[in-house]
């Protein structure tokens, strides 16, 4: 049965120290990477560390050629209620930070993600995986 998952994105200084406090003290995987960003397992959400450059007052990294902001969370759902969320969000004209897209097609982290401003300038990304078991494939 599938279940919608947490997703947080927060920022870091230095992902080494995020990866030995996260995997080595509190004993979670770790998933995707790149250069900028980790993801973890949390207890079967989705933490992602990204680095928070010191010359971007906004806070982005560049994922799969998106400005994506540093410190957001969200949701992964199944794919079908991502779809559904997706066209009542157009249909009632949300304004995305990025538009619903496929991320990192043909990859083992494909996914469908779009992320829209909330309430005060929070960032909140919906995504959702054809396959819930590779949320945290690498």
């Amino acid at each position: 049965m599938s279940r919608a998952r947490f997703h947080l994105a927060f920022p870091v200084t230095d992902l080494e120290e995020a990866r030995n406090f996260f995997c080595g003290l509190l004993g979670c995987t770790e998933g995707r990477s790149a250069s900028r960003w980790v993801d973890f397992d949390f207890f079967g959400h989705q933490l992602s560390a990204h680095l928070r450059p010191s010359t971007d007052s906004v806070g982005t990294n560049d994922v799969d050629g998106d400005k994506v902001p540093v410190r957001h969370f969200g949701l992964i759902l199944p794919f079908d209620e991502w779809h559904a969320l997706k066209e009542t969000l157009q249909a009632k004209g949300a304004e995305f930070i990025i538009e619903p897209k496929v991320r990192f097609e043909g990859e083992a982290g494909e996914q469908g993600t779009m992320f829209v401003q909330g309430p005060s300038g929070n960032a909140l990304e919906f995504k959702a995986f054809q396959d819930q078991s590779r949320i945290f494939a690498t």
